[in-house]
Order: C-alpha cells, then sequence, then structure tokens
C-alpha cells in the first residue's frame, strides 16, 4: 500500500475537523492553517514549557490558531517576529516589541495589525531566534509536519538559517487539535522543517526528531517565478551568484583551480 502523498493528507485532516465540527474561523477551513477549539488551552500550556519561559524572541506564523501564543508572547515582553505575508518585501519579517507597542498588544497579535504596527526588518536584523511557533495541517509523533501547502514556513526558516538567526538546535513548537497528530508516517523532504514540540489542548508531545533541519536556501529547487516574486530571495540569490564569480576570479589570479559561478536558481 502506497503512502499518502501531503495533499491527500491535507484534504483528509481539513475534512476531519470539519465532520468532527472543531473548526473554528476563518472558514472554509481548506487551504487554511485550520484554526481549531482549544487553540487557546493549548497556547496555554505550551506557555507552560521550559522552551519557552526561557525564549526572549520568538518567531511566530501569522494564522488564526497561533494568536493566542503571539499575544502571550507579547504580554510576557517577549519580542515576536512574523513574515510578511509570502515573504514579498526585502524586509520580510515584522519586528513586534512590545515595550512599544504599549496597549496595542491584543491589535499587533492579529494579522492586520501585526502588518500596521509591526517594524519591517531583514533576515540579518532577526538577531537570534530562541524558539519558532509554527503552524500545521497535520504531524506526527515523530516530528514530520505538513502545512497547508505554500512552503513559506520552510522557506522562513532556511532564511533565518541563512542569516544565523536559527540553527539546528533551535526549537520548533507547533499547537494543533489531537485529530491532527497522526500516527501515519509524513513524507519528509531536505527542505522541510522538523517540529521538535507538538502541543495539543491535552498534551505535549516531544518528538525527538531525527529529521534534520534544513541548513539554509536550496536554490536548485526554487523555481524562476518564485524567485521573481520574492525580493529577499531574489536578491540573496544575485549575491550568490556575485560572491561565486568574485570567488573564481580571484582562484583564476592565485593560478588555483576556478569555483564555477552558481547558475541561475542554483546554490
Amino acid at each position: 500500500m502506497s503512502r499518502p502523498d501531503k495533499q491527500t493528507l491535507r484534504k483528509r485532516i481539513w475534512k476531519l475537523l470539519e465532520r468532527r465540527h472543531v473548526t473554528r474561523f476563518p472558514f472554509p477551513v481548506a487551504g487554511r492553517i485550520p484554526n481549531f477549539q482549544g487553540a487557546e488551552q493549548a497556547a496555554a500550556r505550551a506557555a507552560a514549557l521550559p522552551e519557552w519561559q526561557r525564549a526572549r524572541r520568538l518567531k511566530c506564523n501569522p494564522d488564526a490558531p497561533q494568536r493566542a501564543l503571539r499575544l502571550r508572547a507579547l504580554r510576557e515582553g517577549k519580542t515576536v517576529f512574523m513574515a510578511v505575508p509570502r515573504l514579498a518585501d526585502e524586509r520580510c519579517f515584522l519586528r513586534l516589541d512590545p515595550a512599544r507597542l504599549g496597549r496595542r498588544l491584543t491589535q499587533a497579535a492579529t494579522i492586520k495589525g501585526a502588518a500596521r504596527l509591526g517594524e519591517p526588518v531583514t533576515p540579518e536584523e532577526l538577531g537570534s531566534i530562541d524558539l519558532i511557533v509554527a503552524g500545521s495541517v497535520a504531524v506526527n509523533a515523530r516530528g514530520a509536519r505538513v502545512g497547508k501547502g505554500g512552503g513559506y514556513s520552510d522557506l522562513e526558516f532556511a532564511l533565518a538559517r541563512e542569516a544565523r538567526a536559527v540553527n539546528a538546535r533551535t526549537t520548533v513548537l507547533t499547537t494543533v487539535h489531537a485529530l491532527q497528530v497522526l500516527n501515519d508516517d509524513i513524507p519528509m523532504t531536505p527542505h522541510d522543517v522538523p517540529v521538535d514540540l507538538v502541543v495539543t489542548p491535552e498534551r505535549v508531545i516531544r518528538t525527538r526528531t531525527a529529521f534534520a533541519k534544513p541548513k539554509g536556501i536550496r536554490w536548485k529547487e526554487l523555481p524562476v517565478d518564485r524567485l521573481e516574486a520574492m525580493p529577499v530571495l531574489r536578491n540573496r540569490q544575485r549575491r550568490v551568484s556575485r560572491h561565486r564569480q568574485a570567488s573564481a576570479r580571484s582562484a583564476n589570479h592565485r593560478g588555483e583551480a576556478p569555483v564555477r559561478p552558481a547558475p541561475r536558481g542554483a546554490h
């Protein structure tokens, strides 16, 4: 029997959550990180973990089920970074500093509020991220994760990794409904980010995942249209290419074997 692909798993979970009547606004659920009944309880359970309590700087996804976590983080004085939708700007992250937000924390924890109140920053301006909060459509106890299919969460991690804001030991946490935790295998590729902590309203799963976190952007896997749509990727790719060309010229000058310049879309 063949293993289901990611889109099959997504459709199955979206339908299951709807059938069990555990979803919440926004609708429709399909195509989204599903908001679920008990999201606030899952957030409270996550906030009791030592990884959360130690963290001062978090990167969080912008989706509805993690809004309670973003608000809790801001109220606890933690700096929160959220990505600009679709990574559409060169300054592709928004910094939410509770010291500067004053009484606007509730607004800042929403997608629209973050866009209005957040300070746009580049990946290099993230600083050291202590904890990543990710949204999920499905996960399993081995740390495999399925998002909504855009691949943006994985790209955000790769950008942060290249900027040295995160590393292989940076904890990745997700909150989900119990129905989103699968016993099945979930296909994982080298660019997929695994999760270390799965938190439901009822329990915490420490995955101790064997899946490696991506080391950076996998240029060869990025289609040209995605590079062109994301200035932060397009400009970074050009810098990588210029650096390699400069290295090749330097090697030729010294009489060494040249390093081939990276082809378009290659690392």
